[in-house]
């Protein structure tokens, strides 16, 4: 697939959103080594534990193993490519006049797309290798540290790309409320719950204390400011829709409160395992079928009102299947990724840890079924966007 290139002035962050959903992709396919094959030994799976399976004695696990291989290394591939491509572009993009329009209007909110997906590198990354590379886990102890260092710089990249046009905000006093009838302004809190779940990561895994508690800390930073903020931005973007009504162009970001609760709840679910395994906390599992069943409830009610919105005034048929172009349409792929990835925590801890049913019971996959079907869809609309926008 020849790329377009050298875009320049035509050029804009929200692009960065292509390699993130085809690392949430990436993520999503990872997911099923997770919950479907067992790793009594390490808290993920991995290569060790996957490998035997697909050469065991069931062909038909064989093949559906295979085929998740095979979507996920796609996804992967896709998700290195668009993150260079968007990175070579994006540095022609800053010689332009455009790049310092952006800077200083509320549009600098596109560029924390940029620490959003560099996030998602290293989440998808470990889940990546975690699934391909032999005895990986026996090293993941030096691992966490260096995650750890790579998610603070990106933290950090995050928190002065943000504090510089939100300081600016409240300086000056030039939020115009009729050109952010949308919730882009939500792209920031989605930032900061990405970089909340990455620090989870090792406070949920790792067996040094010290380790974990670092990265709860942090974890907890970044997953307080998220949630702190999102009333803010939240409450910003709706009354600006109520008065002015929805952008067209911008209405996917209706959506964006999905992929932020499913960051979010992981962040926690993870939080309540290292506190767990590092420090004697024993939480009842019980709370999390609750805890898993709210933010699943809420991520259903946002994906329908967002789905009757953008119907009615024809977003799908001008956007998707129409002539029109614009890179907030990747905007569409992330709430199906969180979705099923979300899913999947709600079957797992909410219903299979609880005992309400037995997995790979004819009840397991009728609840799984809806999913998959979304996790269907939304990498083929992944790979029908690419196509449009981003092949010559």
């Amino acid at each position: 697939m020849a790329m377009i290139k050298n875009l320049k002035e035509n050029y804009t962050p929200v692009y960065f959103l292509a390699s993130l959903g085809a690392g949430g992709l990436t993520v999503s396919f990872f997911v099923y080594f997770m919950f479907m094959v067992n790793h009594p030994k390490t808290p993920v799976a991995t290569f060790n534990f996957i490998y035997p399976v697909i050469t065991g004695s069931n062909p038909l696990v064989s093949a559906f193993l295979i085929a998740v291989y095979a979507a996920m290394i796609l996804f992967f591939y896709l998700h290195i490519r668009l993150l260079i491509w968007n990175i070579k572009e994006y540095r022609q993009f800053k010689t332009t006049p455009k790049y310092h329009e952006m800077k200083n209007s509320h549009q600098a909110v596109s560029f924390m797309a940029i620490p959003l997906t560099l996030a998602m590198t290293v989440n998808c990354s470990f889940a990546f290798f975690a699934a391909t590379v032999p005895n990986l886990w026996t090293i993941v102890e030096y691992m966490f540290p260096g995650a750890i260092l790579a998610f603070l710089a990106i933290g950090i990249y995050a928190l002065r790309i943000f504090v510089e046009y939100f300081s600016s905000f409240i300086i000056k006093g030039e939020f115009d409320y009729a050109k952010n009838n949308n919730l882009s302004q939500m792209m920031g809190i989605f930032a900061f719950a990405m970089i909340a779940v990455g620090f989870a990561a090792p406070a949920a895994m790792t067996h040094n204390k010290i380790v974990s508690a670092v990265s709860l800390f942090l974890a907890i930073f970044f997953l307080v400011l998220a949630v702190s903020l999102a009333f803010i931005k939240m409450t910003l973007g709706l009354k600006s829709i109520f008065r002015y009504g929805i952008s067209k162009e911008a209405s996917p970001t209706l959506w964006i409160a999905i992929p932020i609760m499913t960051v979010l709840g992981i962040t926690i679910i993870r939080m309540f395992f290292g506190l767990s395994h590092n420090f004697g906390s024993h939480g009842d599992m019980s709370t999390l079928f609750v805890f898993t069943s709210m933010v699943l409830s809420l991520q259903i009610m946002f994906g329908i009102i967002g789905y009757v919105v953008m119907k009615r005034i024809g977003y799908f048929d001008e956007y998707l299947n129409g002539d029109k172009k614009s890179a907030g349409v990747y905007a569409l792929i992330c709430p199906g990724v969180a979705i099923f990835v979300f899913g999947m925590f709600f079957i797992f801890y909410g219903l299979i840890k609880n005992g309400i049913i037995e997995r790979f019971s004819p009840a397991y996959f009728i609840i799984l079924i809806p999913f998959t079907i979304l996790q269907i869809k939304t990498s083929l609309t992944m790979l029908k966007i690419n196509k449009k926008l981003l092949t010559k």
